[in-house]
Formats: C-alpha cells, structure tokens, sequence
C-alpha cells in the first residue's frame, strides 16, 4: 500500500483538530464559568442577549445552531437561576422573548475577561484572532453548505 493510500490516522483527521481545538477551548473557560454557575451554552445565550437584549427564542435558537428541545430546558434553567425572563411577545402571541434580568446584565464582565484570556493564552494579537475566526467561519459554512 502506498503512502498516499494509508488509512489516516486520527493525527491526520481535520476533524479530530476542530472537535480536540473545541474542547480545549471550553476546557479553558471553564473555571470562569464556574465561578458564576454558568455552562458554555448559557455563556453563549448570555452573550446574545448582552449583543441585544429581548430577542425571540427561536432567533436565540437559530443563531446556536440549536433545536427547540435543547433551547427551551437550556432558557428555563437560566430563567430558574434568575438570569432572564421568557415574556410573550406582543407583536406575536404565538411568539417569546428573552430578556436579561439585572442579575443576567451583571455577568456582562465575564464576556470581557474569558475572550481577552484565551487571546493571551493562545499567544495571538488581535489580527492573527481575526485571521483564526474567518479561516473557522469558512471551515463551519462549507460543512453545513
């Protein structure tokens, strides 16, 4: 069997690089989220919503790349914890907002902290992050594509 028909190794697979770069990434925000009782994906709707407060759910949903089922139990717990409030949208009855609560807004210092700690962590300036982010927004649209 020649070189170029070896079975690949795990070491040779791109996407054992992105699932391993993925987990080391959480791996590495995980004491900040501890220190707040946050999980990643309640990090991420916070940062949505600190983007812009009072969003429909489903458009929370859509820009997570999340199903109804993960996003409604997900938003609940947060609401539980006092992080924000689902409200019925007026517009749209069949519609729901989510909206920070004070206790939600309070957490928009962890955002700050965690993104420039990977950057040094990483050892990469700012154009370099750039380069990163638009290299994996490539890599994410041609595999959903």
């Amino acid at each position: 069997m020649s070189e170029s028909n070896a079975p690949a190794t795990v070491g040779d697979l791109l996407c054992f690089d992105l699932y391993a770069t993925s987990r080391a990434v959480t791996a590495f925000y995980r004491p900040f989220l501890e220190r707040t009782g946050l999980t990643y994906p309640q990090f991420l709707v916070l940062t949505l919503l600190w983007e812009q407060d009072e969003q429909p759910m489903g458009a929370l949903a859509q820009r997570l790349d999340l199903e109804s089922n993960t996003m409604s139990p997900l938003v609940k717990r947060m609401e539980k914890a006092g992080l924000l409030v689902r409200v019925t949208n007026p517009a749209d009855e069949r519609s729901v907002l989510v909206q920070l609560t004070d206790e939600g807004k309070k957490l928009r210092w962890l955002s700050h902290e965690m993104t420039g700690e990977l950057g040094a962590a990483l050892g990469m300036d700012d154009e370099e992050i750039a380069v990163l982010r638009k290299m994996l927004h490539r890599v994410r649209s041609g595999a959903t594509s």
